[in-house]
């Protein structure tokens, strides 16, 4: 594959600023390395404290133009750039295999809801529009009018680097704020690739930029008295420091952290149906992703039907890189993240959870230096397991036996997270308790992933969430503008 054309002759990622590439000045840095074959793809070098005050007093400057342009004005460039997406999205499912180790499906997929967010802002005529009150008092109208605001700016993880950006950027920019994307080190080139395309979509320089980096580089973004506001996603203690970090320097913020998903499977359920669900929401993206159900609460009088489903699906996933075709797994990101995985597979089995199928022993033929883990289960897993309330960000899949529903139920509201939810249901009554008495922010009825689609905000609560405006939907129309109130008179009018 052709490198792309932003990347430095020594094939170092660059930022884009003012509408023109540059190599970081930071004296940090990294390799990005293929999960499957532990190939260096490129060297991101890190942003100093003087990029990053280039580049925010950069979008201050663009926002003063951008922002006073007709509305309609502003959503031409995010029409081009839904077409170059479109144009260009085998080459993007490509390069993020490559970068990040999921299959090419699992790829084409999250590009394609990267492109469904870019559609919806480009509705923000209509979204963006306030409210008007006429007699609103004795001979008073009033108005509301919304306004952006500045520069915002987003910190996106590695298991999403396509999609996830996607959730903040076209609505910042429709809204008519300038917007600053820092992207994971960790997987950086197709975030890069798609600013090539911004660069080719028609908006003004200093609107729309990207800046790498590590902590340090974040750490300058929430401190800059320029940014307005923050959008992140990662881990729960990540985005609580986020969280606390953005609001003491006075800015606006949503940070979307961790996740223990649970899949509830009651008597009454299409066994097989429920199992094939669940098998594909909690190995998908090698369970690296915040909607992964990685805990099957199931109804004793099907558990072991289920288990029985469950353990003969998985067995049949099949390992490997994924541009290959027949891959069901990939790779996970790096071999630090695979050896963390594996502990927590150690950590089940000495806490007596039963090992129904290990992952550990996959080989990948052709691929030996592969950060490569197959799906694992447990049974009998019980709440007071570390297996059963951490995030495992991999391939496990922990089942749980429940007396009934409401047992199922109580089991989910005692997690500290509250991002995603299952139930797998032939009863319109357990559907309707699970929708009442759940404390959880995305919920599904025999749907195995409970994600949004992009007109509606991506939930999430407790420690899977920190803010009140979420990512996606009208959440962003609020978040990325305030409000202004007009009260007129016209005496004798």
């Amino acid at each position: 594959m052709d490198r792309p054309t932003s990347l430095s002759d020594t094939g170092t990622v660059q930022n884009y600023v003012g509408g023109e590439w540059h190599t970081p000045d930071g004296s940090d840095g990294q390799d990005v390395v293929n999960p499957a074959t532990s190939e260096r793809l490129a060297r991101v070098a890190f942003s100093s404290n003087v990029d990053i005050d280039v580049a925010v007093r950069t979008a201050a400057e663009a926002f003063e133009e951008w922002s006073a342009r007709p509305v309609e004005e502003r959503i031409q460039p995010l029409f081009e750039l839904k077409r170059l997406l479109e144009e260009h999205h085998d080459e993007l499912a490509e390069l993020l295999v490559r970068e990040h180790g999921k299959t090419r499906g699992e790829a084409a997929g999250e590009i394609r809801r990267g492109i469904e967010n870019v559609e919806v802002a480009c509705g923000i005529p209509s979204m963006m529009q306030g409210g008007t009150l006429l007699n609103a008092a004795p001979q008073i109208d009033e108005s509301a009018v919304r306004k952006p605001l500045g520069v915002f700016a987003a910190v996106t993880p590695f298991n999403f680097p396509a999609m996830i950006p996607l959730w903040f950027l076209p609505y910042a920019v429709a809204t008519g704020n300038s917007f600053i994307l820092k992207p994971s080190e960790q997987a950086p080139l197709v975030a890069q690739r798609i600013f090539e395309l911004i660069d080719r979509a028609g908006f003004p320089d200093g609107a729309v930029q990207l800046v790498n980096g590590g902590v340090n580089t974040v750490n300058a973004l929430l401190e800059h008295d320029g940014i307005e506001g923050i959008s992140f996603v990662g881990s729960t203690p990540v985005a609580r420091e986020i969280y606390e970090t953005s609001a003491a320097n006075g800015k606006r913020v949503q940070a979307q952290g961790g996740a223990k998903n649970h899949i509830v499977v009651t008597e009454t359920a299409d066994l097989d149906f429920a199992a094939d669900k669940t098998v594909s929401s909690s190995f998908a993206c090698a369970g690296e992703r915040c909607l992964a159900n990685d805990v099957a609460v199931v109804e004793e009088a099907v558990y072991d039907d289920f288990v029985d489903r469950v353990v003969s699906m998985a067995d049949a996933q099949v390992v490997g890189s994924g541009l290959d075709a027949d891959t069901d797994i990939g790779a996970l990101i790096t071999p630090e993240h695979e050896q963390r995985v594996r502990n927590y597979i150690e950590t089940g089995v000495s806490e007596g959870a039963e090992l129904l199928l290990d992952g550990r022993d996959v080989t990948v033929d052709g691929y030996e230096d592969g950060n490569f883990l197959g799906p694992t289960l447990f049974g009998d897993v019980t709440t007071d397991m570390v297996i059963a309330h951490e995030e495992l960000f991999g391939p496990v899949l922990g089942l749980m036996r429940a007396g009934d529903i409401d047992e199922a139920i109580d089991v989910l509201n005692r997690s500290d997270f509250g991002n995603a939810a299952s139930l797998f249901t032939g009863r319109g009554a357990d559907a309707r308790k699970f929708r009442h008495q759940t404390d959880i922010g995305n919920l599904g009825i025999n749907a195995g992933t409970a994600a949004p689609m992009a007109f509606f905000h991506f939930g999430g609560r407790n420690d899977s969430f920190f803010g009140d405006l979420h990512a996606q939907g009208e959440d962003m129309i609020h978040f990325y503008t305030d409000k202004t109130i007009y009260i007129e008179r016209w005496p004798g009018a």
